[in-house]
């Protein structure tokens, strides 16, 4: 591009800019706290026909009205409107992918001092948390994308249309490409056209990244597209499992937080695992069997109990070995209770319960 069209363009942008600005101020002087300026022109990155990307904070749903979609010569430009409450809220806790959008934002307009306070307060605290070291709080914003793009890779699988079965793995590069600005603890500071480009340099990566990445893109049937799509999920899972091993800080059982958990485990699935499997019952038993191996999971996650694998153990044609040892496992679980200390809250008769219960 040579610097005439530069020009052209940086003139043009700057009379939208001054529109938008003008007109915010004569009928929206309450409704519209901030127009700042994101995107392409703001780092520099565009082209001929890159439209320019403005954020536009309202404070009321009258601000609204600002809002206009049009085409100018050959370009379409869309402004619209980013609430505090959703938008600006979602970035400043990174659960949105357009975090560059507030932190990155040059501020152009601001109706009052205030406003400005208020969106470097969001600002900070997206700051805040970028700033903390990669560990568990980072690597559970990843898990919630990579679990998006399991329903997505499953998408895949259920359905032979290529467009739909195209468009499914779409979003599983999507959502694994977010996850991984999760999992380095950044965000994504440029636009779509160089999500590759900015993510395959970042200090963790899975294995064959790029290339596993461009496989989805350039997959041509609908097997193709499946198989590639798995590659870069499991990948990118790999990877997050091995950070979260490495990172995250794994919680200890203790006397408080082992409170009322092994009467919990036995008041929700003890009976119902016994009773099932005593009466053949395969159906009643593989949902009790879920329930205890989702109960033990979350308590070895959030408390660090010992981890129970109980599913390997289920066959409906034996149901009385996954009793066996899902009472073994409870048995384990007892022994936690017994290193920190704490015993199980249980009562022969109900005037002992009474007493104790009411003395609380």
């Amino acid at each position: 591009m040579d610097d005439t069209i530069r020009q052209m363009l940086i003139e043009k942008n700057e009379n939208l800019i001054r529109m938008v600005i003008d007109r915010a101020k004569r009928d929206f002087p309450e409704d519209i706290a901030i127009i700042g300026l994101t995107g392409s022109f703001n780092t520099g990155d565009f082209h001929e026909k890159s439209d320019l990307d403005l954020i536009i904070i309202n404070n009321t749903d009258r601000g609204w009205g600002i809002s206009s979609c049009f085409i100018l010569g050959d370009v379409g430009y869309d402004l619209y409107c980013t609430p505090w409450e959703t938008r600006i809220e979602a970035a400043a806790n990174l659960e949105s992918a357009m975090v560059s959008h507030l932190i990155d934002l040059q501020i152009l307009y601001c109706a009052k001092p205030e406003y400005m306070e208020k969106f470097n307060s969001f600002k900070q605290r997206a700051l805040d948390t970028l700033a903390k070291p990669i560990g568990r709080e980072c690597i559970e914003r990843a898990k919630q994308h990579i679990d998006l793009a399991k329903q997505e890779y499953a998408n895949t699988l259920l359905s032979e249309d290529p467009g739909t079965v195209r468009y499914a793995s779409c979003e599983v590069v999507y959502n694994l490409v977010n996850a991984l600005t999760h999992l380095n603890n950044t965000y994504l500071k440029r636009g779509i056209k160089r999500y590759l480009e900015e993510t395959k340099e970042y200090r963790f990566i899975p294995e064959n990244y790029e290339h596993n990445y461009m496989a989805v893109i350039e997959a041509k049937t609908v097997d193709e597209i499946r198989s590639a799509s798995f590659r870069l999920l499991k990948s990118m899972n790999d990877l997050h499992h091995r950070m979260d091993k490495e990172f995250s800080v794994q919680p200890l059982p203790t006397f408080d937080n082992l409170r009322g958990t092994y009467e919990e485990l036995w008041c929700n699935y003890r009976n119902k695992v016994i009773e099932s499997a005593e009466l053949n019952d395969k159906s009643y038993a593989f949902h009790a069997a879920m329930g205890a191996q989702n109960f033990v999971d979350e308590m070895t996650k959030s408390i660090g109990t010992k981890k129970m694998d109980l599913m390997q153990y289920f066959d409906a044609d034996d149901l009385y070995l996954f009793k066996d040892k899902f009472l073994q496992a409870m048995d384990d679980y007892l022994d936690e209770y017994n290193k920190a200390g704490r015993k199980v809250e249980r009562y022969d008769l109900f005037e002992q319960l009474y007493d104790q219960y009411m003395k609380l």
